[in-house]
């Protein structure tokens, strides 16, 4: 990955000063039947959380503080308060498999009926790609947010992969997230289909959004 930039640079502060105004609630139990997340060894049962606040609160709050007023200006912008309650806090628009090698774009569109997904995507063995994720944060502060996916080949599961996104404010505009430099399998044992089960979750296990997709290890783009 290159140095630090400044979306980095801006998803650190944010988180700081998410720690600075309010911690979140108590993670919330999910349905272990969907993308089983692993709960952390260790849980401190004496620590109370502070009550979560809303992006008007914390906006609102402490406006004598120059300081804090800078990082909220800065990190929440002017969005305004007034946002569909109707509409999902984070929406999640497309997934995309960026591979120089590619003969044409790997992408998918995750707004609408996600059983269009359903499909096959080609990868040939051995190449390198990165994973992009682009998204929006429409009305309160989203924390940890991270990308899970489940790699299973026929009703074995072979193995499970944790993206870290970060923590984002909500904007107009969409976030992007893009991924280290990974490669693709290579050899004759691994090639074939795999079932992907991709999970956006975040610190408080949120469910939002889940999805199945296919991909297919080939030899060649073509084979």
């Amino acid at each position: 990955m290159l140095g630090l930039d400044v979306c980095e640079f801006g998803s650190q502060l944010l988180e700081l000063m998410w720690l600075t105004v309010c911690y979140k609630d108590i993670m919330t139990d999910k349905d272990p039947e969907l993308y089983p997340v692993e709960e952390d060894a260790l849980v401190d049962t004496n620590y109370k959380a502070p009550a979560q606040k809303t992006l008007k609160e914390i906006q609102q709050m402490d406006n004598d503080d120059e300081s804090l007023n800078k990082y909220k200006q800065a990190l929440l912008g002017s969005r305004s308060l007034d946002v569909d309650s109707s509409i999902p806090n984070v929406q999640v628009t497309r997934l995309t498999l960026v591979c120089a090698a590619a003969p044409e774009p790997i992408s998918m569109d995750l707004i609408g009926d996600l059983v269009a997904l359903k499909k096959t995507f080609v990868l040939k063995e051995g190449v390198e790609y990165r994973l992009k994720i682009n998204f929006k944060v429409n009305r309160e502060i989203v924390s940890g947010l991270k990308y899970v996916h489940y790699t299973c080949k026929g009703r074995l599961q072979a193995s499970k992969d944790t993206y870290m996104v970060g923590s984002y404010g909500p904007r107009a505009d969409e976030y992007e997230f893009i991924s280290p430099i990974e490669e693709a399998p290579k050899g004759m044992m691994v090639r074939g289909m795999y079932t992907m089960k991709s999970h956006i979750t975040d610190d408080d296990k949120s469910d939002h959004l889940h999805w199945e997709w296919k991909l297919n290890i080939k030899k060649d783009w073509t084979d």
